[in-house]
């Protein structure tokens, strides 16, 4: 229990009412939109088969740019790909990947930064929610190997290649739900091998340590023409947790996701970040929707983004 009560004594003083207002007014408001077209600019998408990730998908493809989408499902990526061809004439294409996979991950971060063509925007958007543990073979928590391992490496890999280019914007689909973590990153325990396993606490771990490793990235790209950023979707209907079984996809279906809006606000915010001229200099930030929000505490704390920072290069073997 040490690192909990650390984190209290830590973070306590550092919440204000002021934040958690703005973050309620905030989830209420319509995203600022982007009227700019992208004709023949190269997107890349990650999780782009359903819920935010399509709807986004398309709203690029109608404003001409041509996509790469990097996804788990070949079928459903075919389908997506041909659809957006046949509406908007633009070029897509796809990688399937399983990107709970590192291996796999830095496979598929290898071969983009390969690529010649420039990349405008990438989205990293795949995600999932699971309300009981899983690990995966080389050893990681689903949840935090998918949501936040697989943008991880994927940053870190095409980091260079962005910097040589002098231009792109990188986009984390994040969460408010980092607040559900709010004592701090348990970096001694990131799988769940010392606490009892909760969705909620795994889900907000991994978007923590995605707003931690933010800090570093932002930093790195300082001056460089390229920005990374970060943005919670809103309060939206998505497919996320569809694999917790029958009861789960009931009750997020009927209490969980009652009252929240269409996916098409997050494409909008993700559209207008990855375009709008208004915010093309602004680096390192947490937007919800268009809107800039300070983040809980342990999102700030720089000293835990080094923890993290380092535990995750060694975690890839980047060291």
């Amino acid at each position: 229990m040490m690192a909990p009560v650390r984190g209290i004594s830590r973070y306590f003083n550092q919440y204000r009412l002021s934040n958690i207002s703005a973050m309620i007014k905030n989830n209420k408001r319509d995203p600022e939109e982007c009227k700019t077209r992208f004709d023949k600019k190269l997107v890349v998408i990650t999780g782009s088969t359903s819920g935010i990730g399509l709807y986004t998908a398309r709203k690029y493809a109608a404003m001409g740019a041509d996509l790469l989408c990097i996804n788990r499902n070949r079928e459903k990526s075919e389908q997506v790909c041909n659809e957006l061809k046949e509406n908007y004439d633009i070029e897509c294409s796809y990688i399937i990947a399983d990107l709970s996979s590192m291996t796999e991950t830095k496979k598929i971060g290898t071969e983009l930064a390969n690529i010649v063509r420039p990349i405008d925007v990438m989205i990293l958007n795949a995600g999932i929610y699971m309300t009981r543990r899983r690990i995966t073979r080389e050893g990681l928590e689903l949840v935090f190997a998918v949501n936040f391992m697989s943008a991880f490496i994927l940053t870190y890999l095409l980091k260079e290649k962005f910097i040589r280019q002098k231009k792109g914007r990188i986009l984390y689909v994040n969460s408010e739900g980092h607040r559900f973590c709010p004592w701090g990153l348990r970096v001694d325990d990131l799988d769940f091998t010392k606490r009892t396993y909760s969705g909620l606490s795994a889900y907000g771990s991994a978007k923590l340590a995605q707003l931690l490793c933010l800090l570093i990235f932002a930093e790195e790209f300082e001056g460089s023409g390229v920005t990374v950023n970060a943005m919670h979707p809103g309060a939206v209907k998505t497919s996320t947790g569809k694999d917790n079984g029958k009861f789960y996809t009931w009750y997020k279906k009927n209490i969980l996701e009652r009252g929240f809006r269409s996916a098409r606000i997050s494409a909008e915010a993700l559209y207008y970040l990855g375009v709008s001229g208004k915010v093309s200099e602004i680096n390192g930030k947490f937007f919800n929707l268009t809107t800039v929000e300070e983040p809980a505490p342990p999102a700030r704390d720089r000293e835990a983004a080094d923890k993290i920072w380092k535990t995750v290069k060694e975690l890839a073997h980047f060291v």
